[in-house]
């Protein structure tokens, strides 16, 4: 929010990482319009599709149905919250690479997300204790410490 109301202000601004410029005065609806379009563009629905294959994905006993919306351990389907599915989903996407917590954190909680990786962590718990047999010793999810998560390499 600026009172600077030049073409060349606004333009700097931008440039400069700005993603919105809102000059005063300014009326409550046009402020609350720009916030509804910022939350609009922090939420993720293109980063769905992305990590919305189809097909499955396996490795062992581990079955990542991507039409289903289901994981499978050893034929039995895991509950997974929508979060959880999503983590494991973009694992098996790239599954074999290691991926990044600030990577994951962008992809599914957003280009606004923090960078502090908490959330993740306290997920990728919750997965490894409902998919691992032994969470301590895992066979399909595995940290690469400071750097990220990777899921085994399918068949």
């Amino acid at each position: 929010v600026s009172a600077r109301s030049h073409e060349r202000d606004k333009v700097t601004a931008l440039d400069q990482g700005a993603d919105d410029y809102l000059t005063k005065p300014f009326g409550t609806g046009e402020l609350l319009a720009r916030v509804r379009t910022a939350i609009r563009h922090t939420r993720t629905a293109s980063g769905n599709d992305e990590i919305a294959q189809k097909g499955t994905y396996s490795v062992g006993d581990l079955v990542i149905d991507y039409n289903k919306h289901q994981v499978l351990v050893r034929g039995g389907n895991v509950k997974l919250t929508l979060s959880e599915f999503r983590i494991v989903a973009l694992l098996g996407k790239h599954a074999g690479k290691v991926l990044t917590y600030d990577y994951i954190i962008k992809e599914l909680w957003g280009p606004r997300a923090g960078s502090g990786n908490q959330i993740l962590r306290v997920n990728m718990a919750n997965i490894r204790r409902k998919i691992e047999r032994n969470p301590a010793e895992p066979e399909y999810l595995f940290t690469e410490v400071g750097v990220g998560y990777r899921l085994a390499e399918g068949e």
